[in-house]
């Protein structure tokens, strides 16, 4: 499995693996162009290569260009992402982190949100009683 992509990518690489999640497939010109600074050509063919030793994304061959996209569909990278996040800045509680999203650090939440929040969390109380 692919390890969390905060834990193990560097700031460039991080950067390429959300443009290739927003983008869903690019070519290294592509990368290249999103990506702030002034990045040379070979740098960003390198990380990319990087990023596919180490299995976070892969690409498919175009005529003569490589394509590249995220080796993990967003929804496991997103749930190994989070799951990473709760363990490391809360102790791996989902109530300190829910607590967290809830509380006056952050904007104030909609009550449409708020009311979206609760039916999520009566729908998880009615699974868990199954």
């Amino acid at each position: 499995m692919v390890t969390p992509l905060h834990a193990a990518l560097s700031r460039r690489e991080r950067q390429i693996v959300d443009i290739l999640y927003r983008r869903g497939r690019a070519t290294a010109n592509e990368v290249m162009s999103d990506l702030p600074g002034h990045p040379s050509s070979s740098t960003v063919r390198t990380q990319l290569r990087v990023l596919e030793q180490k299995g976070h994304i892969r690409h498919e061959e175009v005529g003569l260009r490589y394509v590249y996209m995220p080796a993990v569909p967003r929804h496991a990278a997103r749930k190994t992402a989070l799951r990473h996040l709760v363990n490391t800045f809360f102790d791996g509680s989902a109530e300190k982190a829910v607590a967290a999203l809830l509380g006056g650090e952050g904007p104030r939440l909609s009550d449409e949100t708020l009311k979206r929040v609760a039916e999520l969390v009566a729908r998880a109380q009615k699974d868990e009683s199954r």
